[in-house]
């Protein structure tokens, strides 16, 4: 699954506020995982991205430190290596991409925005060849091999490809506002459930 939108023709404001969404559906993952094992505190990411959707509010706009956000945040990014079993990617995809924002916030880069785009889709994917390999016999699993159209075909990838369009069709003719941002997560963003489906108490 590779959905390249044309982010290049959005605003600053505009690639933004697409990907503190994208993260909005990313970060149930990371509390999924913190939960599990006792690691990071999903707080800090939590009020990061509360940050950010003040920030977008360009009426009452707050002032981020990102290279203080960069430094706390560094240390709740978990080491896969440390762990082994799934929940560890999409949870190190949902600080990755937070951390893609922040300093995409600050250098104004397309490719920031771009890879938090990527990385949700990563998560996707990595998810949906996880369930089709777990319906598979050990045999069959060894020599699997998956297109990508059996990954895009599968309702979670095309659930994540159907978010990040709608979000990227509503935010490049939405106004800058606050209001905008809140239409926004509500088109998207599906309360307790992450972009893997998995809902989060």
């Amino acid at each position: 699954m590779l959905l390249h939108l044309p982010l290049a023709k959005l605003s600053h404001w505009q690639r933004v506020a697409f990907s503190a969404v994208l993260i909005e559906r990313m970060l149930p993952n990371y509390q999924l995982f913190s939960q599990s094992t006792e690691f990071g505190d999903v707080s800090i990411l939590r009020n990061q991205l509360n940050l950010v959707w003040q920030w977008l509010d360009k009426n009452n706009r707050t002032k981020i430190n990102v290279d203080a956000q960069l430094a706390k945040l560094e240390e709740q990014i978990p080491a896969p290596e440390d762990y082994d079993f799934f929940g560890v990617q999409p949870a190190l995809d949902a600080a990755m991409a937070l951390t893609q924002l922040l300093q995409a916030l600050k250098d104004k880069e397309v490719d920031g925005f771009a890879n938090v785009s990527l990385l949700s889709q990563n998560s996707v994917t990595a998810y949906v060849q996880l369930l089709l390999l777990q319906e598979m016999s050990e045999q069959e699993a060894e020599q699997a091999e998956f297109t990508k159209g059996q990954l895009q075909d599968h309702p979670l990838g095309q659930w994540e490809i159907d978010s990040q369009n709608e979000a990227f069709d509503f935010i490049k003719n939405a106004p800058e506002n606050k209001a905008s941002c809140d239409k926004l997560k509500a088109l998207v963003v599906e309360p307790g459930l992450s972009n893997l489906g998995i809902e989060v108490s």
